[in-house]
């Protein structure tokens, strides 16, 4: 079965002020991995322990590009001491954009180091890799084409690649093999673009995403919330909820 992790970034302003006790809460509801979005100065000592006491694994970590082509070695050591395996770009600026190319080579680069390291390099989506092409390829498809397999895994943000014009499903089923972890993330359409949800309050079919990222063989399902209508751990209790009564009725996930 798939296990179920909360991606950080969905209790960041929690984490501020009380990283300790924030993680503490989602253990507590049943979530199983954390993905890290930044450590908040603690050491991988530190991070070590608490994960330990509350018996939580690591599901990855999203780390800065430009912090990569700074010094991705400390980077990569720095996650190794706290056990996790997967180093994810998580999103790349406007002017980075302006040049995929450059972005393929350094993808290249740094997907060789983490092999050297015994580390697997992800990329994480949002919408515009479908939006924008490159000759008759969204430039999502046109990435894991130029950077093969052995090097770039993907992290597949199902919410991005439906805003983005697409469907997640058959994006699930043609990355299978090479997919790890999926982002379950809901929205709604609104007049400024898209407000993430609680699963199972929007347009997105995340029943049937769980479904396909089973079948494709991945082994976890994140759930994220890139801003809250109510306080955020709430809305993590309230997924939860949901996974916990779709994980029973369907014995597609571990919860």
């Amino acid at each position: 079965m798939v296990k179920v992790g909360l991606q950080l970034y969905t209790v960041r302003d929690d984490l501020e002020k009380d990283f300790e006790g924030t993680i503490a809460k989602l253990a507590a509801l049943g979530y199983q991995g954390v993905e890290f979005a930044g450590f908040y100065g603690r050491t991988s000592t530190q991070i070590n322990e608490l994960l330990k006491k509350h018996n939580l694994e690591v599901v990855g970590s999203h780390t800065q590009y430009t912090e990569l082509l700074e010094d991705a070695q400390s980077l990569i050591d720095y996650n190794k001491e706290i056990g996790n395996r997967y180093i994810i770009v998580p999103f790349l600026s406007d002017e980075h954009r302006k040049n995929w190319p450059d972005i393929f080579a350094n993808l290249r680069k740094l997907g060789e180091l983490c092999n050297q390291n015994d580390v697997v390099l992800l990329y994480h989506n949002h919408e515009f890799e479908f939006t924008e092409k490159l000759g008759e390829h969204t430039v999502f498809d046109a990435m894991y084409e130029e950077v093969p397999a052995s090097l770039l895994q993907v992290e597949l943000d199902s919410c991005w690649v439906q805003y983005g014009g697409y469907d997640p499903i058959e994006y699930i089923q043609k990355y299978a093999g090479r997919l790890p972890i999926v982002h379950w993330k809901d929205f709604k359409r609104t007049d400024k673009g898209a407000q993430t949800v609680e699963l199972g309050e929007g347009e997105v079919p995340v029943a049937a995403i769980a479904d396909a990222t089973e079948k494709a063989g991945a082994e976890w399902l994140v759930v994220e919330q890139d801003s809250c209508l109510q306080p955020p751990l709430q809305s993590i209790e309230q997924s939860m909820n949901w996974v916990k009564s779709y994980g029973a009725k369907s014995g597609k996930v571990s919860v």
